[in-house]
């Protein structure tokens, strides 16, 4: 399991809330998905055996909205 924090910029309005943690939430592989509208920021726990993180950001950036990983969750996984 990798836990990663994205930087997203773009995200306004309870809408882009519920639309990134929609479409990421129902991917196969994903866990885990929480946007922090506020702070421009999603959290997400997935299986890397099942979902790549490109996968996972190119639906975010699909949306509209501008990703990053954060540098902080480089690496980061749970066991």
């Amino acid at each position: 399991m990798e836990n990663v924090i994205l930087a997203v910029k773009g995200m306004s309005c309870g809408h882009c809330i519920n639309s990134i943690e929609g479409n990421v939430g129902k991917l196969n592989g994903v866990h885990f998905v929480k946007v922090h509208l506020h702070e421009e920021k999603v959290d997400v726990s997935f299986d890397s055996k099942e979902i790549s993180l490109k996968e996972i950001t190119d639906i975010i950036e699909d949306q509209g909205y501008d990703v990053e990983l954060s540098k902080s969750s480089k690496g980061q996984s749970c066991h």
